[in-house]
């Protein structure tokens, strides 16, 4: 009995696998540049799901927009740091998840963002009804609980992730900012010095003007 249990735990661990595709990425994109990436819905009522976070450059904001396979804007951001969505696919085909760094014209963005495409899994009926039905039933609440739980713990860690690099970010930022101010100031104390030096050497080797008698 206690065999039969975890392998139908199992199995539908597996099959809420199954009907999960996701796809997390990290990539660069440049100066008014904008870069799209695609997922493919193969039936209608499927959830996609799209967060998105912005790890270093700039202000940490980028414009976003979703469209669906007839080019219907679905969802758009502006100036957005990040974000966590949830849409319902109603039309079948390929959608377009696209940033935009049209608001920078030197600053490169690194951005971290994550598409999954993911069908509900539908239970089927039992083929013996009575005790193995009830403890199948449970097994499947507490599969699905266990992933809403482990999806909480990803988006947590991600979130944190999100924190550390854009810290890190500004740490470098402001220490490359300190660099300079002391190399400009140092070669200001020392263009200052230079000044003075020739200011006295000019006054006290001043020769005045010389008559002939």
């Amino acid at each position: 009995m206690i065999l039969l249990h975890f392998t139908t735990a199992l199995f539908c661990l597996v099959n809420f696998s199954l009907h999960a595709r996701a796809s997390a990425l990290t990539t660069a994109i440049a100066a008014n540049e904008r870069l799209c990436f695609y997922a493919d819905v193969d039936k209608a009522g499927e959830k996609i799901g799209f967060y998105f976070a912005v790890q270093s450059g700039g202000s940490f904001d980028i414009d976003f927009d979703i469209k669906d396979p007839n080019d219907k804007i679905l969802l758009d951001g502006q100036r957005e740091r990040q974000g966590d969505y949830v849409l319902t696919a109603n039309t079948v085909g390929e959608y377009a998840f696209c940033f935009e760094n049209d608001m920078s014209t030197l600053t490169e963005k690194l951005v971290d963002f994550d598409i999954m495409v993911e069908s509900e899994p539908r239970r089927e009926a039992p083929a013996k009804p009575g005790q193995i039905a009830e403890h199948t039933s449970a097994l499947e609440e507490s599969v699905f609980r266990l992933n809403g739980m482990l999806m909480n713990i990803k988006r947590t860690q991600k979130h944190f992730h999100t924190r550390e690099n854009r810290g890190f970010s500004i740490v470098k930022s402001t220490q490359n900012r300190l660099f300079w101010y002391a190399v400009l100031e140092s070669l200001g104390v020392i263009a200052m010095a230079v000044f003075q030096v020739y200011v006295l050497q000019t006054f006290f080797t001043k020769t005045g003007r010389r008559y002939k008698v």
